[in-house]
């Protein structure tokens, strides 16, 4: 039923867009239409993408979701950056790794908590990305906020450069450290067997695969050019920081059908994949997604330095330590997901309010 929904926006979506961008209809009629034909093609890209990493095996698959996992608001944010939307590209990014640990890992505990009293995912994986994610947000995006006082502008971005560098070189050794050095040493004793029970098979055949995210990944570009235009009319109009669009909005576009993935296997009590979706997404963020904009934006005329704002950065900092908290157990229930849901509305209340 989803996939006809999202087909069927697409459909609709791609000629609405196409035609409001040609005779300049209302920015607010079309900020929602673009919207959700991201949504829509989003899906595509995560599905073909998935294709692909079944017909590959897991560490070519693990290469290929890591390229376009956040591949949409990657686009999204290149755009924004080419706008000179620095502070909407920076606010998205903290939207994504706050949505991914807080809502989206929040409503995998708990609808898949009011169906199953404990929920138990792989520990070792819980404790291995626990670290990842103190180094990648707590470590890498803290630093150039300590320093960026007492350097000129120029020097920020060297800083960001060279941070930039370490942070997309530590993410390829920890995919080389999971999917070949240690591939299976962590794991739990009756995985072997969920993973036999799990074998799938491919949606689409490897040609088709690759058509569909070739030419979903060219609308995502198209709709994301046009969407970014948006932005100031349709924040006058409601009353929208440009800090709320990026932190709510953008992330929450750029992210919907991985987000709704999660929700689902949790619902069906797979829960090591829904953390992984989860936590995955949260690091190719911080790690892989901040950086390469931040070696993008030397391209454009306004470069954009690792340099958060303060209710940024507290914001994800708090919501990795409550993430690493919940998790470091290795279980979940309906309660935990509604206290990192509660987390989310606080945050969420506080940006809409500055």
């Amino acid at each position: 039923m989803g996939q006809k929904i999202f087909f069927v926006l697409i459909i609709i979506g791609l000629p609405l867009s196409i035609a409001g961008s040609l005779f300049g209809w209302s920015s607010l009629l079309m900020f929602a239409i673009y919207c959700l034909t991201i949504i829509a093609l989003a899906s595509f890209i995560g599905r073909a993408t998935e294709s692909l990493a079944i017909i590959t095996g897991p560490r070519i698959g693990g290469l290929l979701n890591a390229t376009f996992g956040n591949a949409v608001e990657l686009i999204i944010s290149i755009f924004s950056l080419k706008a000179g939307l620095v502070g909407i590209v920076l606010a998205s990014l903290t939207g994504s790794v706050i949505g991914n640990l807080l809502l989206v890992t929040g409503a995998s505990f708990f609808l898949g908590g009011l169906k199953y009293k404990r929920q138990k995912f792989n520990v070792f994986d819980a404790r291995h990305n626990a670290g990842l994610m103190t180094f990648g947000v707590l470590v890498a995006f803290i630093i150039p906020e300590v320093f960026a006082g007492e350097i000129d502008a120029d020097k920020q971005m060297v800083l960001s450069a060279g941070i930039s560098i370490i942070l997309i070189f530590l993410y390829i050794a920890a995919l080389f450290f999971k999917l070949v050095t240690h591939r299976g040493v962590y794991t739990r004793k009756d995985d072997g067997q969920a993973f036999a029970e799990e074998e799938e098979e491919p949606e689409w055949g490897k040609g088709t695969a690759i058509i569909v995210l070739a030419l979903s990944t060219l609308a995502v570009a198209y709709v994301s050019e046009n969407l970014v235009h948006t932005f100031e009319v349709v924040g006058e109009q409601l009353g929208w920081t440009e800090l709320f669009i990026g932190v709510i909005i953008v992330a929450i576009v750029g992210n919907a059908a991985e987000h709704a993935s999660a929700i689902i296997f949790a619902f069906k009590n797979k829960m090591d994949i829904a953390v992984e979706i989860a936590v995955g997404s949260t690091l190719q963020v911080a790690m892989f997604v901040a950086p390469v904009l931040v070696l993008v934006s030397f391209l454009f005329e306004e470069q954009m330095p690792l340099v958060f704002t303060l209710p940024e950065l507290v914001a994800m900092a708090l919501s990795v330590l409550l993430m690493i908290v919940i998790t470091n157990d290795g279980e979940s229930n309906w309660f935990e997901g509604l206290t990192l849901l509660a987390a989310y509305v606080l945050m969420g209340l506080g940006f809409y309010l500055i």
